[in-house]
């Protein structure tokens, strides 16, 4: 397989900002824009739309646990990421634009959910591809910062996005384009502003970031290689413990995480009763600690290494998870959730420095891609565990108790893995 060419500052900067490109669909379409207005306008109450989300996010995660692996087994044999990575960020920019079109009523539920079961398959797939780059654009030192770096950067372009519709077309009593509010114009055109925000901020990182040369394998070859490829890394993966007990550990706690991200928004809405415009600001807050902890802890993650920066980063998010779930009233809500937002960044950005130290260089697309598989194969549980226990207790808090426990399985299992050492 032909090297890319390590790229200087701008092309990393470009891969980066591929990471404020994205991180406008998971901050304003899952967790606190889109999700609570589904729940409070489109569902016919907030139980029911609990319950219905959750299934949606189970169902994209089982579509991602399914092909992740296989496809990023065939990249390996091809060689260049950009092709997989431009048809991914392609779906997820044209099943999210649509959603414009879901009105405040019932009859839209079925449509709303498979737009965002789509956009979501897309936006996952895209991040295998994605995380594939990463060691071959960084230098072996900087890894974790630049890792970091791109989360951090992340976190501040989900930042900018809220903000925009917060203070564009929420925050005014006269939207513009003529967006009727009666209708939920002004929350629904959050579909194409993050599909095209996903589409120009992407650009750069195409025409900048260097890929990989081509293996020259054909593509029907690259199938049948790629297949036979993946189950001979499943069956071998016991030779690679360190590697398959953190895919393990992360399962569990990436599920945890998930879960967290993907019910943020509903349940501020449903437990603490904050409306639309309550929720952004909330968002926005949180996207601030959540970029200055990915940005801090990249220094952290080059100096004690991946393990240790994900092990510190869940030990926080369980000691405020816990008593966040016991907040009576907003201001406790605020106070916990907020330093809580601090850990978010570090344990995504180290994780994936992580896998790049420990994946073998000439199977890195097949590994990111049970990297996603493993962050994708049980994350159907913990959003079903929500929905269900929801419905059962009648409590957006039962059904959130599930997160501290995945976090604290997932810690668990990574102390056993041995860090990595320093290259």
């Amino acid at each position: 397989m032909l090297r890319a060419d390590r790229p200087r500052g701008r092309g990393i900067f470009a891969w980066c900002l591929y990471d404020w490109a994205s991180s406008g669909f998971p901050t304003v379409i899952f967790t606190f824009v889109f999700s609570a207005y589904f729940v409070r306008a489109v569902a016919p109450d907030a139980t029911t739309g609990t319950a219905l989300w959750g299934q949606a996010v189970a169902l994209s995660a089982l579509l991602i646990a399914l092909v992740g692996p296989l496809l990023g087994a065939i990249a390996d044999r091809t060689g260049p990421r950009k092709p997989w990575l431009g048809v991914f960020t392609a779906l997820t920019a044209l099943a999210t634009a649509p959603l414009w079109f879901i009105a405040p009523d019932a009859s839209f539920v079925l449509w709303a959910l498979a737009l965002v079961v789509l956009a979501n398959t897309g936006f996952e797939l895209s991040g295998v591809f994605y995380n594939a780059m990463l060691p071959e654009i960084a230098p072996p030192d900087r890894i974790g910062r630049v890792s970091g770096w791109g989360w951090g950067l992340g976190y501040m372009g989900g930042l900018a996005c809220l903000a925009t519709v917060l203070l564009v077309f929420v925050q005014t009593d006269s939207p513009p384009f003529g967006l009727d509010k009666d209708a939920a114009e002004h929350i629904r055109v959050v579909g194409p502003l993050v599909a095209a925000w996903m589409a120009v901020f992407a650009l750069p990182l195409f025409f900048m970031t260097p890929d990989l040369g081509p293996t020259g394998v054909r593509p029907g070859r690259a199938v049948r290689d790629g297949i036979r490829n993946l189950a001979a890394t499943l069956r071998a993966i016991r030779r690679h413990g360190d590697i398959a007990r953190f895919l393990a550990a992360r399962l569990l706690y990436v599920d945890g995480m998930n879960t967290m991200f993907a019910f943020g928004g509903i349940y501020a809405a449903g437990t603490f009763g904050m409306v639309e415009e309550e929720i952004i600001v909330f968002g926005i807050a949180l996207n601030v600690t959540a970029g200055l902890g990915a940005a801090v802890f990249a220094w952290a993650d080059d100096i004690l290494g991946p393990k240790r920066t994900v092990q510190i980063a869940l030990a926080g998010l369980v000691l405020l998870g816990v008593p966040l779930l016991l907040a009576d009233g907003k201001t406790a809500f605020w106070l916990l959730a907020l330093p809580l937002g601090l850990f978010m960044g570090p344990a995504q950005a180290a994780s994936r420095s992580l896998m790049a130290w420990l994946a073998p260089p000439e199977i890195r697309a097949e590994m990111f891609g049970l990297y996603a598989f493993s962050g994708k194969i049980t994350a159907f549980l913990g959003p079903a565990l929500v929905g269900w226990l929801t419905l059962v207790f009648d409590s957006q808090r039962a059904g959130m108790a599930v997160v501290p426990l995945f976090l604290v399985g997932g810690l668990l299992i990574l102390c056993t893995v041995r860090q990595p050492p320093a290259q």
